[in-house]
């Protein structure tokens, strides 16, 4: 009979499971998994809206056969592109670990996955986020869990701010102090993570508190982070007002969770005329998210990057070509028989680009073209301003631009979250069909997967470091993977509209 895994960590035992993985070559590796296991102590009852607190040690051996509970009480996407599973109870701050030998010394690099989900939602229980390939290559993969929503993000006068952001920091301390006896090494630690993932580690990235805590970043389709607090305090004041409540702990902590977590659209403050404006005020529009409080987040993501915070650090970044092109679909009743050049300048996307993208869009239509507006004020222009900053500074920084498109039903183009299944070398599991198709090429999962790998085992990208030419690898429509140049027009944007 085979041993279930164990080992220990700073508040007792844990016991795994060993679990086989048939690569896409038919080969079949063993790893251990432990689920589930407490990094803090559950946010709930008194210390709902504090900062994590430690989780009590234990006597005995702890089961971690199962994904533990999870901060979003049910999806708020139907049917959601990546399988993001709600899981019930109190202990919502945890760890699931993937590892190919869970041996102390064995001193393997350690890819620290945060989920997305707008930080209104997302689980770290995604079958999307298992570390099966990573596992076979040699690498220990830890995702995390964090409070999403109001119980994370929200403002009030009189509680602990940044409680998200807070727990990516207890997490990642947690990390350092036992990721040895999963067979990880501290002293190697990527971290990474899609959309607010994205986002949460470009933040970490430029927080000096946090500098000791990992080495590399993976930042796959980051929007930006950097909330003001008075963005943060209206935000919040709408969501207390939706449910009843003032913007306090008092009052608040009289609020069950899901009506809390139910009130997240509240956060967006209504607007007459969707169309003028549109794509600027997208650009900014995460005010439910890590708020620049002088303290927890001292300054913006882009003000930190242009000091060169993180400067020391190997970061590769970049996104999909039509992120949300199709997230605008339903705007094509406001549009009407408008030419695509005419919205896109109502928008707020200046005269030539908009030009520009309405010819890319050709008879796709307006309202793609509006989406390709979308897709660049918040993921494209994010990624070409913040390669530059750090280029500046002489960083190391590669820059990827992911083209193949999806072939699922109602999937448009190379969109959101399509990428991750390649990263992760993950094609052929189920869970992946709704995002990319069936049959996708494993070419690409080979050359994708093997550039996070490269990053999180070597520090360094095989490709040409982003500069003044804007060299960045792209992964083709044609499933090939090449360097070219490219996010000319998505640093032009930003020039004009954040300036």
């Amino acid at each position: 009979m085979t041993t279930l895994p164990e080992t220990r960590i700073d508040s007792g035992r844990v016991r795994g499971l060993w679990r086989l993985h048939r690569g896409a070559d038919g080969s079949v590796t063993r790893h251990a998994i432990f689920l589930g296991v407490p990094f803090a102590a559950p946010p709930v009852g008194e210390v709902r809206f504090d900062a994590p607190r430690a989780v009590a040690a234990w006597s005995g051996v702890r089961d971690c056969f199962l994904h533990g509970a999870t901060s979003q009480l049910r999806s708020p996407w139907d049917p959601p592109r990546i399988p993001e599973p709600s899981i019930a109870g109190p202990a919502t701050l945890n760890v699931n670990v993937t590892t190919p030998n869970p041996a102390r010394g064995a001193r393997m690099p350690v890819l620290v996955w945060i989920h997305g989900g707008g930080f209104i939602s997302g689980s770290p229980a995604s079958p999307w986020y298992g570390g099966q390939g990573f596992a076979r290559d040699g690498v220990v993969t830890v995702t995390i869990s964090y409070r999403v929503g109001f119980e994370g993000f929200g403002w009030m006068a009189d509680a602990v701010n940044n409680r998200g952001v807070l727990d990516w920091l207890a997490a990642l301390e947690w990390v350092q102090r036992n990721v040895e006896a999963f067979g990880g090494d501290p002293s190697r630690v990527t971290i990474g993570g899609q959309s607010a993932g994205g986002a949460a580690v470009m933040r970490l990235l430029t927080m000096r508190s946090a500098q000791h805590l990992f080495h590399s970043v993976l930042a796959i389709s980051p929007p930006d982070a950097s909330a003001t607090m008075a963005e943060g305090r209206a935000a919040s004041a709408r969501i207390a007002a939706s449910v009843g409540a003032s913007p306090d702990r008092a009052s608040l902590e009289a609020v069950d969770g899901l009506t809390l977590f139910e009130a997240r659209d509240a956060a967006l403050a209504p607007v007459d005329d969707v169309l003028t404006g549109f794509v600027v005020r997208e650009a900014q529009s995460l005010a439910l998210g890590p708020l620049v409080d002088g303290d927890v987040c001292e300054t913006s993501v882009t003000d930190a990057l242009a000091e060169g915070v993180g400067a020391g650090k190997s970061v590769f970044l970049g996104a999909c070509a039509h992120e949300f092109n199709e997230a605008t679909a339903n705007l094509a009743h406001l549009i009407g028989d408008s030419p695509a050049a005419v919205i896109l300048e109502r928008a707020g996307v200046p005269t030539a680009i908009a030009a520009e993208m309405a010819e890319e869009a050709g008879d796709k239509g307006a309202a793609w073209a509006l989406g390709q507006g979308m897709t660049d004020a918040i993921f494209r222009q994010t990624v070409a301003h913040w390669a530059a900053l750090r280029v500046a500074h002489g960083a190391p920084t590669w820059v990827y631009d992911f083209r193949w498109e999806s072939r699922a039903p109602g999937v448009n183009g190379a969109a959101h979250c399509v990428d991750v299944p390649f990263g992760m070398d993950i094609l052929g599991f189920p869970a992946t069909d709704a995002a990319i198709g069936p049959a996708a090429p494993q070419a690409l999962a080979d050359a994708v997967h093997g550039d996070w790998l490269a990053l999180v085992r070597d520090g360094a990208v095989d490709a040409p470091r982003f500069g003044e030419d804007r060299e960045v690898v792209v992964y083709g429509a044609d499933a090939s993977r090449s360097v070219g140049t490219g996010y000319a027009r998505e640093a032009r944007l930003w020039d004009a509209t954040r300036h």
